[in-house]
This record gives C-alpha cells, sequence and structure tokens, in this order.
C-alpha cells in the first residue's frame, strides 16, 4: 500500500492538510521523474553542495580496533551535514510547484541551516521552527541561520526540542497551506515525506555502494549510522536493502535507558519504543501507558527526538536493521577519540555511530563504513561547556 511500511506509516493528519498532502504527492510525482528538475538538481548537488562526498579509509582508526573502517564523509558537505542533500531536493520542489514561503523544524539546527541556504540561493523565504532549548545548546547555527536570511521562531511548548517544533510548524501549514510549503528535515511525518526525503538522501548510500566497489572489490560487512528521525541512515542503507550488508541504526542511550511515566532519559525508539501515532504517522515512539509523549533526552540536538521514522520502525520489525544505543559519555569519547587520532571532529550525533563502531569492531566484520553525518564545530561549545563541567 503506498505510503506505508508493513503496518507503519499513513496520513494521520487534520482534514485540513489533505488538500496540501494531495498536492504534494502530485507534485513530487510529476518532478521526481522530471528531466530539467532533475537535471538541474543533480547541478546544485555538485556544484553548491560539493557532492560525491569522499567515502575514507581511517587507517589509524582501523588499526587500533582490528577492522578495516571506512568513514562516508557527509560532514564535507557545503554546511556541514548530510541535510542539504534533502533540503536542496525539497527547496527545488518547492520552487516547481510555485511556492512563495517555506517553512521548516530544526534541532540541531542542521537542517535549518541547510534549509536557509537552500532558500537564500533560490531565492525563497525561510523560516524555520527550533525548540528555545534547542536554540540555546545550539547558538551558532542560529546565528547562521539568520545570516542567511532565515527566520527563526523559537518554541517554548512541551520539552521545546524537535519534537515541539514539528508541532509547531504543522499548526503554521495548516494555516498557510495556499502559498506554503512544509520542508520535513526527516524521513517521519505524513506520506509522501518519508519516501520524499528518502529518495533525496539516498544518494549517501548510492554513492558508497559505488566507490566501496571501486576501493574494495566487494561490499562492507556492516554499515553503521546514527538515528534520530533516520534520514542519514535509511540514506545510506537503502541502496544496500537487498543486499548481504548488516545496517546498524544506533540511537541516543542518553542518560541512561530508564523510563517512567514523566521523562524518558533517552532517545532510543527503536530499542525501546511502542507503536503509535506520531506527526502524522504511525511508527516507534517514547509513551507512558496512557499514550503520552514521553520527553526524550540526548546529548546530540539532532537524536533527541520520540520518535524514529515509519520505514526504520518496520525495518527493524522484520530483522532487516539492528538497533542499538550509545551514552552521552561514550558518545563524548568517540568524539575526542577521532579528533585526536583522525583530525576529524564529528557531530555529537555521528559520534554515537562511531561510539557504537569501537565498541562492537570485532563483531561487525571485516570491512565497516561508518556514515559521517555531520561535522562536530556546532558541538564545540557543548563539549566546552561539559569539560567545564556546565550541564550540556
Amino acid at each position: 500500500m503506498k505510503g506505508k511500511f508493513g503496518r507503519y506509516g499513513g496520513q494521520f493528519v487534520p482534514e485540513i492538510l489533505m488538500p496540501a498532502i494531495e498536492e504534494l504527492i502530485e507534485g513530487y510525482e510529476r518532478y521526481k521523474a522530471d528531466q530539467k528538475f532533475t537535471k538541474e538538481l543533480n547541478f546544485y548537488s555538485r556544484e553548491f553542495a560539493g557532492r560525491p562526498t569522499p567515502l575514507y579509509h581511517a587507517k589509524r582508526l582501523s588499526e587500533a580496533y582490528g577492522a578495516k573502517i571506512y568513514l562516508k564523509r557527509e560532514d564535507l558537505v557545503h554546511g556541514g551535514a548530510h541535510k542539504l542533500n534533502n533540503t536542496l531536493g525539497q527547496a527545488l520542489l518547492a520552487k516547481y510547484m510555485g511556492k512563495e514561503r517555506i517553512i521548516a523544524e530544526t534541532g540541531a539546527g542542521q537542517h535549518g541551516t541547510a534549509t536557509a541556504m537552500a532558500g537564500a540561493m533560490l531565492g525563497i523565504k525561510i523560516e524555520v521552527y527550533m525548540g528555545s532549548k534547542d536554540m540555546e545548546r545550539q547558538r551558532m547555527n542560529v546565528y547562521r541561520m539568520e545570516l542567511l536570511g532565515a527566520k527563526v521562531i523559537p518554541v517554548e511548548s512541551g520539552s521545546k526540542t524537535l519534537k515541539d517544533a514539528i508541532n509547531e510548524a504543522l499548526r503554521d501549514w495548516v494555516s498557510n497551506v495556499e502559498d506554503t510549503y512544509y520542508l520535513i528535515g526527516s524521513i517521519v511525518g505524513p506520506h509522501p515525506y518519508p519516501e520524499i526525503v528518502r529518495d533525496f538522501q539516498s544518494v549517501i548510500g548510492k554513492e558508497t555502494k559505488e566507490q566501496i566497489l571501486k576501493c574494495e572489490k566487494r561490499l562492507p560487512d556492516s554499515i553503521v549510522a546514527c538515528t534520530g528521525g533516520g534520514s542519514n541512515s535509511i540514506g545510506i542503507f537503502y541502496p544496500f536493502i537487498e543486499d548481504d550488508v548488516k545496517l546498524f541504526a544506533i540511537e541516543a542511550g542518553g542518560e541512561s535507558l530508564k523510563k517512567t511515566d514523566k521523562v524518558a532519559y533517552h532517545s532510543a525508539s527503536l530499542c525501546q519504543g511502542e507503536e503509535g501515532i506520531l506527526h502524522g504517522a504511525r511508527t516507534k515512539i517514547l509513551q507512558n501507558e496512557y499514550g503520552q509523549i514521553l520527553e526524550s533526552h540526548s546529548i546530540a540536538a539532532g537524536l533527541d527526538y520520540s520518535g524514529v521514522g515509519p520505514e526504520l520502525s518496520h525495518l527493524s520489525e522484520i530483522g532487516r536493521i539492528n538497533s542499538g544505543n550509545i551514552c552521552d559519555n561514550d558518545a563524548l569519547e568517540a568524539f575526542y577519540e577521532l579528533s585526536r587520532k583522525k583530525g576529524i571532529i564529528p557531530a555529537l550525533e555521528s559520534s554515537h555511530a562511531v561510539s557504537y563502531v569501537l565498541k562492537h569492531a570485532k563483531e561487525l566484520g571485516d570491512l565497516i563504513v561508518i556514515n559521517l553525518s555531520g561535522r562536530g564545530d556546532k558541538d564545540v561549545e557543548i563539549v566546552a561547556r561539559l569539560n567545564r563541567g556546565d550541564k550540556a
């Protein structure tokens, strides 16, 4: 069934949004196969975003941990993360659909920054909803968005993080469907968003497959990616779904995996979530026995989300992907390890994937690929505060 991944996915939205959803489905189906659209997107991906990104053999890391480890360098995409792959595609789609305004949500600020970059390049007005807690954690990205001409709207409701930013963006869209395009940043939300974001991000996996075959003459044993909503993980996983390659989606274990009826001290929806409805789709979410959404926690703002994409929920349920989690302290150790051993400062989000490989390298096979989804410039202030004994 279109828009469904097993029993996950679907469209659980107010009736007032259905015309906009139908318009989006029609627009995407029309333009994704349009030669002019594809040619323009490929041009911007190459000349503006800097694709293809390298697949880098981390020799010292490999020697230290007893496996051949490659890093897919999405941190080298313009803006510092994989997010631009999706925002370029969706912003161009919005332009082709005749929309004059784009709204977006953001957690770590990378999606908001990438949306602002795409909007500035294409000449489209951008407004970004961001939880006030995340704005404090990611002040540099807030300034970058404003520098690029975007308006950043603080969200004070709920946990003041990504979940609540999505809620506010959806409310805005309901009121302004005529001229506004809602540019979702992950594989969440109602159909067709999980498919749209997956399709634009799958360039990561397509390049990885071509590069690893050229370098090693075979496919990797394992691919590991951090997972919040899941755009970078599905982006690298999707072209390998039919191959004999183990896929690992690594979530934020936060301070611990304890869960109460008041708060979740983690963001591990695949590991500990339950089936429910969040942001217009059926998926695995963190909730209490009354079905109320729990507040999540992660040192990495981009993983601080109470759910996960419906396609990943399905792939996890059928056993095609493996889920794991890494706590804040272990992610920090990996942050330092990659910085000092490879001269690469990873995003705290990506550090979760790195940490999992460093802990389990011998179990993952002889040839491992880590999707290094973003660079850590945005997180240096957070790490510096932690070193002073402050809260993240």
